[in-house]
């Protein structure tokens, strides 16, 4: 017999993803001390902490609770798909996804695979976070979310991971700069010059890693976590940058003309990848999800 039920599961994933047990009741339109003995009751029958309590500031996941958050995600989801019953999971794909996606990948290709996929399946619901890496991945370990669309750099161990397309780095100038008219260019003609790095994981030391293996020690200008504030700064003329993302219009968000040249030579490409993890049970939601991600990236 199982010590505890479903709906104290979903009392504590409402906690985790509200960040606070007071917001959780608040959603889930029930008496804040109904939630709060719900979770006790079930820290108390698991013999597991789930949370950090912190004074007038709301809850966090414990750190030991990483793999029950997931799970519990995963068992709330499948036992949701048997309520609505067999013949009608069969026909519909519906239901809620958490879908992480890494910051540059989102603002290029999310809105569109998120309106892609809804439009086949209205009945599906898609939740979006964006963030660095390290947040995605550890999102991912505590089941806040399903699925995290990212780079696959230096992905640790765990994981399924499902390669979804391959982009090659370019480097960007002003147009105004002498080699911007280039139809390709060798990353040494930029030895001396500024770089503007975009300074968020994995994208760092993935560029670094280009530029070393092409033997350049670079000399940083600026460094930002912001595409947008990188493709600015070559904008203004402030040095060169290498990136893979590249949007609609060449040109920075202050208006000034941008150059996107092809590196010669062979470097390291980027590979858009879906993972999720490895020892959790897929529902139907994610297992088509990931077929129409594999199709549009596809296209």
């Amino acid at each position: 017999m199982l010590r505890y039920t479903l709906r104290q599961l979903e009392y504590a994933l409402a906690a985790q993803d509200c960040g606070s047990i007071a917001k959780a009741a608040e959603k889930l339109g029930i008496a804040q001390p109904t939630v709060s003995a719900a979770i006790a009751k079930l820290e108390d029958q698991l013999g597991l902490q789930l949370f950090i309590r912190h004074h007038a500031t709301g809850v966090s996941p414990a750190p030991q609770a990483r793999g029950f958050f997931a799970e519990a995600r995963s068992l709330i989801t499948h036992a949701r798909d048997i309520e609505r019953g067999t013949e009608s999971a069969q026909a519909t794909v519906q239901g809620e996804l958490s879908l992480g996606s890494f910051t540059t990948i989102a603002s290029a290709f999310a809105p569109k695979l998120i309106a892609s996929f809804t439009a086949q399946h209205p009945a599906a619901h898609l939740k979006l976070e964006e963030g660095p890496q390290e947040l995605l991945l550890d999102g991912l370990g505590y089941g806040r979310f399903d699925t995290v669309l990212l780079y696959d750099i230096d992905l640790p161990a765990g994981l399924e991971v499902r390669q979804l397309a391959t982009y090659s780095p370019h480097i960007l100038l002003p147009t105004s700069h002498p080699l911007a008219k280039r139809k390709r260019l060798p990353l040494g003609a930029l030895r001396d010059e500024p770089l503007i790095l975009l300074d968020i994981a994995p994208s760092r030391t993935y560029f670094l890693r280009i530029l070393k293996a092409a033997g350049i020690t670079p000399r940083i200008a600026f460094s930002s976590p912001s595409l947008e504030v990188v493709r600015g700064l070559v904008g203004q003329g402030l040095g060169y940058s290498i990136l893979i993302t590249r949007p609609h219009g060449d040109r920075a968000y202050s208006g000034e003309p941008l150059a996107a040249v092809p590196i010669a030579g062979e470097t390291e490409r980027g590979i858009v990848a879906l993972a999720c993890r490895g020892d959790v049970r897929k529902t139907r939601l994610l297992k088509v999800f990931e077929d129409h991600c594999a199709s549009f990236f596809a296209r």
